[in-house]
């Protein structure tokens, strides 16, 4: 069959982050599932690529580009990404997982609605009454931590304080320490937005450090619902992402380009999903 179609019939899965992020970060391995199952579906396997590296980059362009896969499912587009330029140069089929920041125009996409989620939650931990409300972003280089900032400083208006916002990488540890460094500046912050459930979770470990009751002292609002936000103790209130069908749009989405259509842009919104820690 490719003889005849002149195409690989696979299609690839491809993370630019470091390696153990893949098995670290919850979403990932949600959208790689997903992404799975709905190319299965049209009976197209999928292939794992990590470029985390510059010499992972080298060597996944290398493939790419000797045509052994139709597309690229590009997951965590950092503003700048090099492999993005290579796609792009290549003539390779993507469609992005997020907003491309930077290549809008250019790359298709599948987003969920960063900044309403960000709107909602902070509206949502306003409404319990709280008023010194802080803010873990994301990296700023990513389309989740611009937006989602973006849509806490909306509802905030003029009440918005630059001391209340910290940045962070998306894994535990930064969370933990972006929360300690928000109790040693403003300790009497009574709510926090965190970017991510996993960030959220290191927020948790520092606010107990710190002899801080959840949600008595301080509410706790993530973002992601991959899993981990039931999990934790007490269970995090969580903007939820809909990542089955994220995944099935983008493999929708990256098999239209391949056939020749024009690349297309899709944002899903988020939900609201309240349980003890606001």
């Amino acid at each position: 069959r490719s003889l005849v179609t002149g195409r690989a019939n696979s299609v690839a899965f491809l993370l630019t982050e470091e390696q153990h992020l893949l098995f670290e970060d919850p979403n990932f391995s949600l959208l790689l599932r997903g992404a799975t199952h709905a190319a299965a579906e049209r009976e197209m396997p999928m292939v794992l690529l990590v470029a985390g590296t510059a010499e992972e980059r080298r060597r996944v362009a290398q493939y790419l580009e000797a045509g052994h896969v139709d597309g690229v499912l590009l997951i965590s587009s950092h503003r700048g990404n090099p492999m993005m330029g290579e796609l792009l140069r290549h003539e390779i089929p993507t469609v992005a997982c997020g907003v491309p920041l930077g290549y809008e125009g250019k790359v298709g996409y599948v987003a969920a609605d960063d900044r309403s989620g960000g709107r909602t939650m902070t509206q949502h931990l306003w409404d319990t009454g709280r008023r010194r409300i802080a803010t873990i972003t994301g990296p700023m280089d990513t389309p989740g931590g611009v937006l989602r900032l973006e849509g806490y400083r909306e509802v905030l208006g003029d009440a918005y304080d630059p001391e209340l916002v910290v940045h962070g990488d998306y894994s535990r540890e930064s969370g933990r320490l972006a929360m300690a460094e928000l109790l040693e500046r403003r300790p009497d912050v009574d709510a926090v937005f965190v970017h991510s459930d996993l960030m959220a979770a290191g927020a948790l470990v520092a606010l107990q450090a710190a002899g801080r009751s959840v949600p008595g002292d301080v509410a706790v609002g993530g973002f992601d619902d991959s899993g981990v936000a039931a999990q934790l103790h007490p269970p995090l209130t969580t903007m939820r992402q809909p990542y089955e069908r994220i995944s099935a749009e983008m493999v929708r989405l990256l098999l239209e380009v391949v056939d020749g259509q024009e690349p297309a842009a899709i944002t899903l919104p988020t939900s609201l999903v309240v349980r003890d820690s606001a």
